[in-house]
């Protein structure tokens, strides 16, 4: 990681644009004397001394103009910001050529903006683009500040937010930063630093909830992760079992992944030079099914300082990461990217967008166009100061960032989201463990998500080897098909209809597996026929392909088409409607290279049902596609 652990202030140190004469405007003797020593302690950043000798410099001569802006300065490096401005201004007072008035205007926007006095950045800034003609690089940044300033001006007011800092208990170390969480809300990791130095160690750490909802003191990761490199800025997938994080040492900073199986952490492996460079590499964000990786680089091919750069998962292997484009990075700094569990919206810290000064927090909806334009999440939660690391809980109610208190302190705090800032997906959970219906052991199985509008795979994870548990984000807004499997055995079909409602409470669903065998049989829960009628509607393709591909995985297998109705109107028409609706998805196999003479369809009526049919629910639960193995 970068100085402070993060990359902060850098637009507010860039170095002074002091200028000399050769000739001091002072002739007082002593006073040029007192200015000479100030600067022997100034560069050895004994600032308390170099005050002191600056302070008497300008007793000796009240018109001293350099020593005003050396003293000034040293007061804007300690971040006493409202001595530097008074300073400033004095000396500005006194400069006689547009040379120095420009070194003070730039630095008078600095300090103003640091102090939330919007007015007067605006009006230094303009002042200085009156002036400047030359330099690019300074015309653009103060021109952000105007643009931030002016911005300010017109959004004063504040959002609802609570904010509070985590308990002392969580809050142990010097410095805390860069938190994520799992996807069910109940581990919280974060970077730790030991000591409030850049050269300080850093290590991974993980707090739990307790039963009753408290986070415990955290503790190290794993000693395959923490080692005698600094190791931080990590991101997590949702069911907490794909680590990416930072690895920090002489050569710089590098992005690393560690698997969980059971408890147990992996050794960790470098991402490869698809995604490292010789450049800075950090601040890695994953999407819930650990398939998209977002991270912070400054590596040449990008926008500006840090760009946010993306790289997808295929076959197991990272592609070449991608510079995220205009969309996203500015020629400023973007820094500190997380996509939200409903791999819809991404938050980014950035110096480069309309804002309030210094690094703001911003929410980016991706749609079917790309991304939309980004959004500041406005005050209290972003202000003059530096904000970063900010996650948002599956619900979207909840976030966590930390705070820097000063250069040697950070803490973690927690944020309640106004109502009105709530991301539109809300992400709910979805757990639960995989076992084998012969054995009843946990079993590893493929869990995938699939939109059932857009016939899209959106999710895809892995059950754990040792434990079976598995854990996906059924993100909201839309209607989905979950499959379950592994070979061998039958898959296992969900239906989830999200497209309406945003009262998500977390879901626990253990899966048992059948083993591919005679009289084996599984209902085909994403299956749609509109009343009356047996033509599969579009939705079910999902469905049936996840069918068809069965069926060429297993080519010895023969099976049955089942339907099933419930008991409204009469039996004969049950049966034919049955038999019909069979029909459907036998012809569906077929026209996909299925061979008729493996499947055999069957019509049941009302005659079988699962539920007796006394409510519209236990219906809903009769009327269906059954898929049997006959040999």
């Amino acid at each position: 990681m970068r100085n402070r652990g993060l990359i902060l202030l850098l637009c507010f140190f860039i170095p002074s644009m002091e200028v000399f004469s050769q000739t001091l405007s002072s002739k007082n003797k002593k006073a040029l004397e007192l200015y000479g020593q100030a600067d022997n302690y100034r560069v050895r950043g004994q600032w308390n001394e170099a005050i002191t000798l600056l302070n008497q410099a300008i007793d000796r001569d009240k018109n001293f103009e350099e020593a005003y802006y050396r003293l000034a300065t040293i007061y804007k490096t300690l971040e006493k910001y409202a001595e530097a401005t008074a300073t400033y201004e004095k000396g500005l007072a006194l400069a006689k050529d547009d040379i120095r008035k420009k070194s003070y205007l730039f630095d008078l926007c600095a300090t103003n903006l640091r102090q939330a006095n919007y007015t007067g950045t605006k009006s230094y800034a303009e002042k200085f683009l009156a002036l400047e003609r030359i330099d690019k690089r300074k015309i653009e940044l103060i021109a952000l500040w105007r643009t931030q300033a002016s911005y300010s001006i017109e959004n004063p007011g504040e959002h609802d937010y609570h904010i509070e800092p985590l308990s002392d208990s969580v809050n142990i170390f010097p410095m805390q930063y860069f938190p994520v969480i799992t996807g069910d809300g109940q581990q919280l990791i974060f970077t730790a630093r030991y000591g409030g130095t850049r050269n300080d160690n850093e290590d991974l750490v993980v707090s739990t909830k307790s039963a009753s909802g408290a986070w415990q003191v955290p503790v190290s990761l794993s000693p395959n992760i923490n080692t005698v490199m600094r190791e931080g800025a990590c991101t997590i997938s949702a069911d907490g079992r794909h680590l990416i994080f930072t690895v920090c040492g002489a050569a710089g900073c590098d992005l690393y992944e560690s698997r969980k199986t059971g408890n147990t952490w992996s050794k960790p492996k470098s991402l490869g030079t698809a995604i490292n460079s010789p450049s800075w590499d950090a601040q890695p964000s994953l999407s819930a099914d650990g398939r998209e990786l977002y991270f912070v680089s400054d590596r040449k091919g990008g926008l500006g300082g840090y760009d946010i750069w993306y790289s997808r998962l295929e076959n197991n292997v990272w592609g070449k990461a991608n510079n995220l484009g205009p969309a996203i990075n500015t020629p400023f700094d973007e820094i500190s990217p997380y996509i939200h569990v409903n791999n819809r919206d991404l938050y980014v810290v950035s110096s480069g967008y309309p804002g309030y000064g210094g690094y703001d927090i911003y929410r980016i909806e991706r749609n079917s166009s790309g991304w939309s334009t980004p959004v500041n999440l406005g005050k209290p939660l972003n202000d003059h100061r530096d904000q970063y690391s900010f996650i948002v809980s599956a619900d979207g109610a909840m976030a966590y960032y930390s705070r820097e208190e000063s250069k040697n302190r950070s803490r973690l705090f927690k944020i309640i989201i106004p109502p009105a800032l709530v991301t539109k997906s809300v992400g709910n959970i979805l757990k639960g463990i995989v076992t084998n219906t012969k054995s009843n052991q946990p079993m590893v199985a493929t869990v995938e998500l699939f939109d059932l509008k857009q016939n899209q795979l959106v999710s895809q994870v892995n059950s754990d080897s040792v434990t079976g548990e598995y854990l996906m984000v059924l993100p909201g807004g839309s209607e989905y098909a979950l499959y379950v499997s592994s070979t061998g055995f039958l898959f296992h079909s969900l239906h989830f209809d999200y497209q309406t409602t945003r009262d998500l409470k977390p879901l626990v669903k253990d899966i048992a597996l059948v083993p591919v065998q005679e009289n084996a049989m599984v209902v085909l829960n994403n299956l749609f026929f509109d009343l009356n009628k047996y033509e599969v509607r579009p939705e079910s393709i999902t469905e049936l392909m996840e069918v068809v591909k069965f069926m060429q995985r297993n080519a010895a297998v023969n099976v049955e088409i089942g339907g099933h109705t419930d008991n409204t109107g009469n039996e004969n028409y049950n049966q034919q409607l049955s038999e019909k609706r069979a029909g459907a998805v036998a012809d569906f196999l077929i026209s996909n290279q299925i061979a008729p003479s493996r499947i055999q369809i069957k019509g049941y009526g009302s005659k079988r049902p699962l539920k007796p049919n006394d409510s519209d629910e236990n219906r809903q639960l009769n009327r269906r596609i059954e898929f049997k193995i006959l040999s």
